[in-house]
């Protein structure tokens, strides 16, 4: 994305702006005028000298809502701050691409339609409910520990992303108190964080197409199937306040705690028994027993479809399941939502390179060499571990056969990893000269403001089967030389975690290797396994190792 010059937008001529000073409330003055060009993740800042919390996490106390624009963004923001009640308990953090050499007005041309306080943020502000934040120019703005972190813009691969950095770090300070709001705009930004702020339980809004100035970023938001409310500005300030008022996002009931096992053994409390019987329905519809996911996970999915239903007690939420089947589906979806992104942890993804792939790639002149990435998603891990390989494997004069088994519940998911099709803003961690060499840009897409989308080479893509599979009952081919199964175990508790451990040590050939997410591991099946990087949860097989829980799920023909 290009800096786009908002043309609706007013500003102060300022040459002298090469260097804002912004004043800091616990630490030293952050110059803003440096632009910093960076090719790696993307994350938000985390202020090492704030102690505020003397160790504690911080745990917002009121909701926070993230809205992102871009060109025809002060029409929008006008719109909805317009029709926007004052008394919400809301704060209100606005993002737009500003040009970076001028002071905007943006703040002050905002504080004349609302009777809320609005101000230009500054570094180390803390935020307060019923205020309105807006993010300087030539700065990037993120939340940690309620306390406002400006820092100096910065490229990802050519690319200005301040919503999608706003947004993720709401996801990971607010939870479900996170709202992220994608307004007009001219390019991707925001989606990505948009899907962060779902995964964590927060609510998203998009503005309708048209009613947007630029609909390239609230279609890109849609796009994503994360967008619960698509709406006009004035429509999505009515339903805020509707927000704002709903017990189940003020003050959402206590989790419904379950091991496992508890909807098996005969005891269990009421909101045990009506979790018991909509983990039934889903089993019933869709074939997946979620009754082993973490509770966690379960009660903030169910939490969420119950706001977006506008039903506040979990035994009325069964009844309007069994009245309404189509909503089976959507907590279906809700459940597997999917956090992914391209060659994700990319110090892990150097470790294949240096550790992984010399091993398995020893003496495979004649037979394949053989991966199973479970929990494929949409695609993203299964082509950056087959982008590597092919990088690895580039010097030899002869290349060995390459098979990938790439598997997932998700029907979707799968349909989509199969096209291997993503829009600009998924592409931000893929490299220039990967994007060259594996991607084919411009392939079609709906609408003439989508912008730019990637398809992944055929030559790559028959390198990858993508198959429907459940890892709690089914089980993919035998003797592979890797398996991949990152950031999907932490769903799982520990029962369905200990049934899986053994398909995998069965699965893998004697030389075989492991890899996980950086918040997994082997848990209590560490005998299977010896390890290789415990930082990266890279393991062997140990082959000597006795197995005594395996399931006695059969293999399947899958390559």
């Amino acid at each position: 994305m290009t800096l786009e010059s908002n043309r609706d937008e007013i500003y102060v001529a300022s040459p002298s702006v090469s260097a804002i000073t912004v004043a800091a409330a616990h630490s030293t003055d952050v110059p803003s005028g440096v632009e910093c060009d960076k090719t790696a993740a993307h994350e938000p800042e985390v202020a090492a000298n704030n102690d505020r919390t003397a160790g504690k996490p911080f745990e917002s106390k009121f909701p926070v809502v993230g809205v992102a624009a871009s060109a025809g963004g002060l029409a929008a923001f006008t719109q909805l701050l317009s029709h926007l009640a004052v008394d919400t308990g809301m704060a209100f953090v606005l993002i737009q691409h500003l040009e970076p050499d001028r002071q905007s007005l943006l703040s002050e041309l905002l504080a004349r339609v609302t009777k809320m306080q609005v101000c230009e943020a500054k570094h180390g502000m803390a935020i307060e409910p019923n205020r309105v934040y807006t993010i300087p120019p030539n700065t990037k703005m993120v939340l940690v520990e309620g306390i406002l972190q400006l820092s100096p813009r910065e490229k990802v691969f050519g690319k200005y992303m301040p919503g999608d950095a706003l947004f993720t770090s709401l996801a990971a300070e607010c939870g479900h108190r996170a709202i992220a709001v994608v307004l007009s705009g001219g390019d991707g930004d925001g989606s990505l964080g948009l899907t962060a702020i779902k995964a964590a339980g927060g609510v998203t809004f998009a503005q309708c197409q048209a009613t947007a100035n630029v609909d390239s970023m609230p279609t890109s938001a849609i796009a994503t199937g994360n967008v619960d409310f698509v709406l006009p500005p004035e429509k999505i300030a009515e339903e805020l306040l509707n927000l704002s008022r709903n017990p189940m996002f003020v003050c959402p009931p206590p989790l419904v705690a379950t091991d496992g096992s508890s909807f098996h053994n005969g005891s269990a409390t009421e909101q045990q028994v009506d979790l018991e019987q909509i983990c039934s329905l889903l089993l019933a519809t869709t074939g997946i027993d979620f009754s082993y996911y973490k509770s966690k996970t379960l009660n903030r999915r169910i939490q969420r479809r119950m706001l977006l239903c506008r039903v506040e007690q979990l035994a009325d939420y069964v009844v309007y399941l069994q009245a309404h089947p189509a909503e089976i589906n959507a907590l279906y979806a809700e459940i597997l939502i999917h956090v992914t992104s391209f060659f994700r942890d990319p110090a892990a993804f150097e470790l294949l390179t240096t550790r992984v792939f010399p091993t398995i790639t020893q003496n495979k002149s004649a037979s394949p060499i053989r991966i199973w990435v479970a929990g494929c998603s949409t695609g993203e891990e299964v082509y950056s571990i087959a982008m590597c390989l092919l990088e690895f494997l580039a010097d030899r004069v002869t290349l060995p056969s390459i098979q990938i088994l790439a598997t997932d519940i998700s029907e979707p998911s799968l349909d989509k990893a199969r096209a291997g099709i993503y829009n600009e803003n998924q592409m931000v961690d893929v490299s220039p000269e990967r994007r060259h060499r594996f991607f084919k840009q411009n392939v079609s897409s709906s609408g003439s403001n989508a912008g730019s989308r990637y398809q992944i080479d055929r030559a790559v893509r028959e390198l990858c089967v993508f198959t429907r599979q459940d890892l709690g009952s089914d089980a993919a081919g035998a003797n592979f030389d890797l398996i991949s199964c990152r950031n999907v175990l932490i769903y799982f508790n520990e029962s369905l975690q200990q049934r899986i451990m053994p398909i995998f040590h069965e699965r893998l050939n004697s030389t075989g290797l492991l890899f996980l997410g950086m918040s997994e591991s082997t848990g209590t099946s560490s005998d299977l396994f010896t390890v290789v990087d415990r930082q990266h949860q890279i393991y062997a097989k140990n082959s000597t190792a006795t197995q005594s829980t395996f399931s006695g799920i059969p293999s399947s023909d899958l390559i």
